[in-house]
């Protein structure tokens, strides 16, 4: 049986509206009821909380949610956010963070939706905006490996546990166990992108699980950004300054599937083709995009602040970003239709089953290139077991992960 706070996020889902109490009826006035009001105090401070302490990408950001909205508060069941999480990888922009918007709008409608990606986001952004005005004063970013070197490790062991809990949810058969042990095969040993393996795992399970209902016909189901796809090619107008810089970060945001890797790629066609940065700029840009907390798409804020100071920054995040509020709200309606429909539910399937493998891959090349020694060993394995045994909160966690570096560095350099 659903929880109260479960009833109260699906009552969001279902009838999409703002200013309604449980019966259906409109509240006195155009106000927000005490309940709803205190479910966007809840998402603010969640995901304010996150913006902070969400270190190690996508995959650790998709672990630390399902911790906070499945496993703590009861929010929604794991097959709800598999498909919230699946759901992100059929649209262009930044997945952890479309997962937050997704979250936001089941929890509380349109004012959830903007709460939860606005506070997941605003964190991240100052962090780096503080590193971009260092770096353009000094001409260096502030060191972060000792830090790191303490917050990896756990953030290895969180994902690990997240993988643990949606396995049993997400392969639902021997079918799904194979496209998802072959998915993970190909991303570690052919190289496959990701979007590929996304699309083929869906269509894969699609066909298979539809092949005698279907037989002799052809389904085809396109991502919603796909046709923006001709944007890429667009070069700015001749806008000049800051116009020119929010169009260039809100093509890449309508545009970009994958990871931080394709951002590298998008961004030097962008800037360093036309001069507009060094190639040892952009590679900087993106090391603080990954080493700070929140979504790595927040290069953009690093990136605009050096072509355009204060405004540029703030015009690039926007601009980077904007696309992905609007994809989520016309998508997340049809969410739960995907899962409800015998048919269109295996495309869901496939999705949600790939997308793990792509999370155990990027975890297993995560932690080869990390933990290196027997103290980063040994941080990550004690924080497993606090997670697996006493289910305990990933943000102290990884605050007490970069202590530990920290006090590493100390007594190394001592």
């Amino acid at each position: 049986m659903q929880s109260e706070q479960q009833k109260g996020g699906s009552r969001w889902a279902s009838t999409g509206s703002w200013g309604r109490d449980d019966s259906g009826e409109n509240p006195e006035g155009s106000h927000l009821t005490t309940v709803e009001k205190g479910e966007l105090r809840e998402l603010f401070l969640l995901f304010t909380k996150l913006g902070f302490v969400a270190f190690g990408g996508p995959a650790a950001h998709v672990a630390m949610m399902r911790q906070e909205v499945v496993t703590r508060r009861g929010w929604m069941d794991d097959q709800e956010f598999l498909d919230l999480n699946g759901a992100t990888n059929l649209i262009p922009g930044p997945n952890s963070t479309e997962l937050a918007i997704h979250i936001g709008r089941e929890r509380a409608g349109l004012p959830g939706l903007l709460v939860a990606g606005t506070c997941f986001i605003v964190p991240a952004t100052l962090i780096v905006l503080a590193f971009a005005i260092a770096y353009k004063a000094y001409g260096s970013t502030p060191a972060g490996q000792s830090l790191l070197y303490g917050i990896t490790p756990v953030v290895v062991a969180i994902v690990v546990q997240a993988l643990w809990g949606l396995l049993k949810t997400a392969v639902k058969g021997a079918l799904t166990a194979a496209v998802g042990a072959g998915a993970l095969l190909l991303y570690l040993f052919a190289g496959v992108p990701e979007i590929p393996l996304l699309f083929g795992a869906a269509l894969l399970v699609f066909a298979a699980e539809n092949a005698r209902r279907w037989w002799g016909r052809v389904a085809a189901m396109a991502p919603l950004g796909i046709p923006l796809g001709l944007l890429a090619t667009v070069k700015a107008p001749a806008m000049g300054g800051i116009l020119s810089i929010f169009w260039s970060f809100l093509k890449i945001g309508s545009v970009l599937f994958g990871s931080g890797y394709v951002l590298l790629a998008f961004l030097r066609s962008e800037f360093v083709g036309p001069g507009m940065l060094t190639g040892r700029q952009l590679l900087d840009a993106v090391a603080v995009g990954q080493v700070t907390p929140g979504p790595v798409f927040t290069t953009a804020t690093f990136i605009g602040y050096l072509l355009g100071g204060l405004p540029g920054a703030v015009v690039a995040t926007i601009g980077i970003f904007l696309p992905a509020f609007v994809f989520v709200a016309l998508t997340g309606p049809f969410v739960s239709t995907l899962r409800s429909s015998p048919v269109l539910s295996s495309l869901l399937d496939g999705v949600n089953v790939a997308s793990l493998a792509l999370m155990a891959g990027v975890t297993l090349q995560l932690a080869r290139e990390t933990v290196l020694d027997p103290i980063a060993a040994l941080v990550g394995v004690v924080a497993l077991v606090l997670l697996l045994r006493f289910n305990i909160n990933s943000a102290w966690l990884v605050i007490a992960g970069g202590v530990v570096g920290l006090a590493v560095q100390v007594l190394s350099s001592s």
